[in-house]
């Protein structure tokens, strides 16, 4: 059970969650700032990287390590498997920041 609580990717990305999240209750607390600013790009950064960067990264990962085994097969040479590092896709980036935004709002506001 511990094992899943590493596991990165998957539904809702907790990434866009806690950056929304951050953004939101910044923006309820201490309004249109220069603070909000700062925490808005912050969470447009952390969002790109795990929609974009992640993502790539583990396809990438996943497409070489299936070579690697093809040729560990083929050839008998020996092959580590690199990491799969999984990023998110748009709908859980989606529901993410859905979730993010109204459990800051909760907080905040109730």
């Amino acid at each position: 059970m511990l094992i899943f609580f590493w596991r990165t990717g998957g539904m809702p990305s907790s990434h866009s969650a806690t950056a929304i999240a951050i953004s939101t209750a910044v923006a309820l607390t201490e309004g249109f700032s220069n603070l909000f600013i700062v925490s808005l790009f912050l969470s447009l950064i952390v969002i790109r990287d795990a929609l974009g960067v992640r993502r790539s990264a583990g396809l990438q990962a996943k497409a070489l390590n299936r070579l690697g085994a093809e040729l560990s097969i083929k050839q008998g040479i020996r092959y580590d498997a690199v990491k799969e590092v999984h990023g998110h896709t748009w709908p859980e980036v989606l529901v993410g920041s859905v979730l993010g935004f109204c459990i800051a709002f909760a907080f905040c506001r109730l």
